[in-house]
């Protein structure tokens, strides 16, 4: 990666932040050459400040770190795009990003996940969901085992389309077990980045 600072008269290039989960543009700013290389080598976004005038390290101060995940140059060579993983809120407003716009993800899985949640909270009559949410979390827990067995005995045969069918039960009742405890992909996304190094 070769960025072209002398484009600028100030040796500024902008840096455009992207949650590599979401997809969602979090916020700009703009990086000089040392900037660039301390980001690099600390995989934590690094600005220069023109307010403070000096490199400025997102989250120094919050804690809300940008951990970067990838940088790609655009074909001018005058501006990157960071995939990052924030930590915490990333405006200094205390929204998720910059823009008004909430940071969540996006994609079937997470619409799957809200709609269970409704069902859960707003029982309708004949739901698969409530139905399965009555008997208990013993009775859901028991639920999803049953259907990873049946992934596992699945995933050896040649039948990818019985393999498919079985992981998508198993993957349907683990939404649900997880929001019959409290919980979310959200949450497991936390301890799976946790284990990121």
């Amino acid at each position: 990666m070769n960025p072209d600072f002398t484009k600028s008269v100030d040796g500024l290039i902008p840096a455009i932040i992207q949650d590599n989960t979401t997809q969602k543009v979090l916020m700009l700013g703009y990086m000089n050459s040392k900037a660039l290389a301390k980001t690099l080598e600390t995989k934590k976004v690094t600005f220069f400040s023109r307010s403070k005038n000096r490199l400025w390290t997102k989250g120094e101060e919050s804690g809300n770190f940008l951990n970067v995940f990838d940088i790609k140059l655009d074909c001018d060579k005058d501006t990157l795009l960071i995939y990052a993983n924030p930590v915490g809120p990333v405006c200094h407003t205390g929204s998720d990003t910059c823009f008004e716009e909430k940071n969540k993800a996006t994609g079937f899985i997470y619409e799957l996940e809200n709609i269970i949640e409704q069902r859960i909270n707003f029982p309708t009559e004949g739901s698969y969901v409530n139905k399965m949410f009555n008997k208990g979390i013993n009775k859901m827990a028991q639920k999803v085992g049953e259907e990873a067995v049946e992934t596992v005995i699945e995933a050896v045969t040649n039948n990818d389309e019985l393999f498919l069918e079985e992981a998508s039960d198993l993957l349907f009742h683990y939404l649900l077990l997880l929001k019959a405890k409290g919980k979310s992909l959200k949450d497991i996304e936390a301890v799976l980045k946790k284990r990121q190094k």
